[in-house]
């Protein structure tokens, strides 16, 4: 008899988080504010997790859970849905038992018998368009290839033999200005080493480079950052203890004794040419950018002084308390003959979650988007930081209601920095429904140039991507850097 599913009574499941376990396709959304605008013609993909089946386990964390792909397509003024599982290997193996098999995130010590040997990776995390194709990426696992106009699964690739580590990068830099590639590999040769692999592609996919060097210990690097010719990869003290995992402990665990540990990759050198800084302990999910200035390399981070993901406790198994994160410019300069690096925050307000206008990845940028003022009641609202001015321009959903992360789109292919669309989904949480909100990024406060109303709700999506319509036909993006930025309206 196969055992009733049934999701545990905890707060990861209750209210929005409850999982949607659905796929979904609606043409022709309702656009019940603005119109959308003209020349606004493309696919914005998104991905994130959700629960396929229960794990049985009531210490669930909300990073985990199957990879639910997202499409927005928007076509002569019209937006059409749809949502489809990427089907992993862990996927198909649970959707054949009818049940959860598969225990504590990443650890594969506290997984069903009959799963071993099965690849844990969940393809949740982003989505990334290169030489015509689309991927769905989690950073424990190799990528899933995902067809682009029907969500449909085509498999698990190392792109035709060329990645060689186990595992492939949620958070690659498809720089949209040279049509290149950038990504990397952490504990690169399996669970708990210490390897790392930064691979660098040209625009037809043919992979031009591939270093290996080795992590100060065997930590957590969810992100990194690019320069026009270094690559920024910074190490916090989140670190694997493959002892722990095996006793079934958690797969990271907070070291505050530990460095925060830096490094600087030539982005088209080789390992020898590597620079090393350090500091105190701290913590990022993720990067806003970073470029060079002279002989500086500036980080631009939502960092946490402190641990920023409570749920993985210190080893002698305290939980820290919760600390918010701020966006802060970690500087390296190259001309000290030390190896310290100095920091100085951009913003007062916590935020998370930051985009800029992908165009300036890796170069000297003014404009930046990232999540701000969580509330106590779950709301939480999409900012734009003028990094010249430090002036913050905000737009809100209302109360209760939540942003995700953001997509800036230019408004034509060689716009100024900033003058283009910022596409926000929002949670209607006492609707029980979303939206897809298109806001002036130049004036966010003045309100959505067009509100997208979608009759179901998109539970969690982490990242993704905005794919033109050319770019979906030639592989290539059409995009050339504009003439100064855009002021505010």
């Amino acid at each position: 008899m196969t055992q009733p599913i049934r999701f545990p009574e905890i707060q990861l499941y209750s209210g929005w988080g409850e999982p949607m376990r659905t796929e979904c396709t609606i043409d022709a959304l309702e656009i019940v504010q603005g119109e959308i605008p003209a020349g606004l013609e493309g696919t914005l993909y998104r991905n994130g997790a959700d629960r396929q089946y229960p794990s049985g386990r009531d210490d669930d964390i909300f990073i985990d859970g199957e990879g639910m792909f997202h499409m927005f397509r928007f076509g002569g003024g019209q937006v059409d849905y749809k949502c489809r599982w990427v089907r992993t290997a862990r996927f198909e193996v649970q959707e054949q038992a009818r049940r959860g098999l598969f225990g504590r995130y990443r650890n594969t010590f506290t997984n069903d018998p009959s799963v071993q040997g099965v690849h844990m990776g969940t393809a949740n995390t982003t989505a990334m368009f290169h030489a015509g194709h689309l991927y769905a990426l989690k950073e424990d696992d190799l990528p899933y290839e995902v067809d682009p106009d029907t969500l449909a699964t085509i498999g698990r690739t190392d792109m035709q033999g060329q990645i060689g580590a186990t595992r492939f990068t949620a958070h690659p830099k498809v720089d949209p200005i040279s049509n290149e590639l950038l990504g990397f590999a952490y504990q690169a040769r399996g669970d708990g080493t210490k390897d790392i692999a930064y691979y660098l592609f040209d625009k037809d996919g043919r992979k031009i480079k591939e270093i290996w060097f080795e992590m100060p210990y065997a930590a957590c690097v969810h992100d990194f950052a690019v320069t026009d010719e270094w690559i920024v990869l910074p190490f916090f003290p989140l670190i694997t203890d493959m002892d722990a995992v095996k006793a079934g402990g958690s797969f990271f665990q907070w070291h505050p004794d530990e460095e925060t540990v830096i490094a600087l990759v030539p982005r088209y050198g080789d390992a020898e040419g590597i620079r090393w800084f350090r500091g105190p302990a701290t913590s990022a999910g993720h990067m806003m950018n970073a470029y060079r200035d002279g002989s500086k390399i500036h980080l631009d981070v939502c960092l946490y002084e402190g641990n920023c993901f409570p749920f993985f406790t210190t080893p002698s198994g305290e939980t820290t308390e919760p600390v918010p994160p701020f966006l802060t410019r970690i500087t390296m300069d190259l001309s000290r003959n030390d190896d310290a690096f100095g920091k100085r925050r951009l913003c007062n307000v916590p935020s998370e979650m930051p985009r800029t206008d992908d165009r300036y990845q890796g170069r000297p940028y003014r404009q930046g988007y990232m999540i701000v003022y969580r509330s106590a009641d779950g709301s939480s609202s999409i900012g734009r930081i003028d990094q010249e001015t430090g002036a913050l321009d905000v737009w809100s959903p209302g109360p209760g209601d939540t942003v995700q992360e953001c997509q800036f789109v230019p408004r034509t292919p060689d716009s100024p920095e900033g003058d283009g669309w910022l596409l926000v989904p929002v949670g209607r949480v006492s609707k029980v429904r979303s939206d897809l909100v298109i806001l002036d990024a130049q004036n966010l406060a003045a309100g959505p140039v067009a509100t997208v109303k979608l009759p179901v709700r998109v539970r969690s999506t982490f990242h993704g991507t905005w794919v033109p319509a050319d770019t979906l036909k030639t592989g290539l993006y059409p995009y050339s850097l504009g003439a100064g930025t855009a002021q505010p309206s």
